[in-house]
């Protein structure tokens, strides 16, 4: 696959239209400028208007408009106004999509405003900062972060006389639970291990000791990788997990909401939630995730990002600084929906639902494994599902099925070496 065949010819061409346009001073000159911000969540409007409203009592000639995309369709409208030369301004970015857009020269580099402005990005997550560099260059800014912990139900727990998760939990103790947890009559699973790459796949891989991504190479056919895919698919082979094939409408997170699934890993984010949904507010629980060869979680954020043909550059910047620095951060935090990145804020979200036991998502920060990423991720995450559905739905196989995957990603993997 080659560059110009992925975000079209017009993002590869040089972008000599990119220059701050007129009006663009230190704070939007004459009479102002107006940033577009895009971005997927409706649940962080709230809070990204509050942060919004305290940049401008910054930066009163700089307004800022919010584009809301649903995430569905937001990476095509983005692809889409990037070759009109109507992207948003400042967006999101995540680590699945960065390089390729870092690689295309459609994002402003930010090394030198940072180093000019001091911008405190030692304050964020080592592990996020690094994702969103290419080449040595600094392309986006932290905002938030997320990690992957054991969401349980107190209820069916209590109810089957079992211990609630803790940090002393291994693999062991989530197959022993979910055995007794699992209630066929009435349709209770121990335990969701649907095949989703962020919450189950790469947390299960890496707490085996095996990996996706090193070195420009496949982990998938390493026998530790194996391993971990295979405590997901035996939990489906032993009927303590419902099948993909039963999971592609009603997923995991749903039949935990549902309370028909007693153990869950899922995402930090998914809090709020979580949170409003009565059942789990009164008895949802929260253990960090269990250890297998090694403790391990996912760690993922997004970061803020400066279109290159951008107009408003000078504007853009001052409100990606603003917001990798504290105050947003804490409004961010006080919001509820995510955790900020931004080191010592977090002490507002562990407050915004104190019936969780959220400061494991944070704990897990210690021994977390960054996303991982190439240029063209999208292209080796796609051939996942097609190659291990059928070990994810009982009918074995996941060992052969691993190692396919291994091979035919270390094909995409070189192909994207040599475009």
């Amino acid at each position: 696959m080659r560059r110009r065949t992925l975000l079209g010819g017009a993002l590869a061409a040089p972008l000599l239209a990119a220059c701050s346009g007129g009006g663009d001073g230190a704070d939007g000159g004459g009479g102002g400028t107006t940033l577009t911000y895009g971005m997927w969540d409706p649940a962080q409007v709230p809070g990204m208007e509050k942060i919004i409203a305290a940049f401008r009592e910054k930066h009163p000639r700089i307004s800022v408009r919010i584009e809301l995309t649903p995430w569905a369709t937001y990476w095509t409208t983005l692809k889409t106004s990037m070759r009109g030369g109507t992207a948003p301004d400042v967006f999101w970015m995540n680590a699945v999509n960065f390089q390729l857009y870092a690689a295309n020269g459609v994002l402003e580099p930010l090394s030198g405003h940072i180093r000019s402005d001091r911008t405190p990005v030692d304050r964020h997550p080592g592990p996020l900062v690094k994702l969103y560099a290419y080449d040595g260059t600094q392309y986006g800014l932290p905002k938030d972060f997320d990690t992957i912990g054991l969401w349980y139900n107190k209820a069916l727990f209590d109810k089957a006389g079992i211990k609630y998760p803790d940090a002393s939990w291994t693999w062991d103790d989530v197959r022993d639970a979910a055995a007794e947890l699992t209630d066929p009559r009435r349709r209770v699973h121990g335990f969701a291990a649907e095949m989703d790459r962020q919450m189950k796949i790469y947390p299960a891989v890496c707490g085996a000791g095996g990996y996706i991504l090193e070195d420009g190479h496949s982990g998938f056919g390493d026998e530790r990788s194996i391993e971990g895919l295979r405590f997901l698919t035996d939990m489906v082979d032993r009927g303590w997990s419902p099948p993909q094939s039963a999971m592609v409408e009603s997923v995991g997170r749903v039949r935990y909401w549902s309370e028909k699934v007693a153990m869950n890993y899922d995402l930090s984010a998914m809090a709020g939630q979580m949170y409003a949904v009565p059942a789990l507010k009164d008895h949802g629980g929260i253990a960090v995730l269990p250890k297998g060869r090694r403790r391990a979680t996912i760690i993922h954020g997004l970061a803020n990002v400066i279109s290159a043909k951008s107009r408003k550059k000078e504007a853009a910047w001052k409100f990606v600084h603003f917001m990798a620095g504290r105050e947003a951060a804490e409004i961010q935090a006080t919001a509820g929906v995510t955790i900020s990145s931004y080191e010592g804020t977090q002490d507002a979200w562990l407050k915004s639902m104190p019936e969780f036991d959220l400061k494991h998502f944070i704990e897990m920060q210690k021994y977390a494994v960054p996303y991982p990423s190439s240029r063209n991720t999208a292209v080796w995450e796609n051939l996942q599902y097609p190659l291990l559905g059928a070990a994810f739905s009982g009918k074995g196989g996941i060992e052969s099925a691993a190692r396919r995957l291994g091979e035919q990603m270390d094909r995409a993997l070189k192909e994207e070496r040599a475009t």
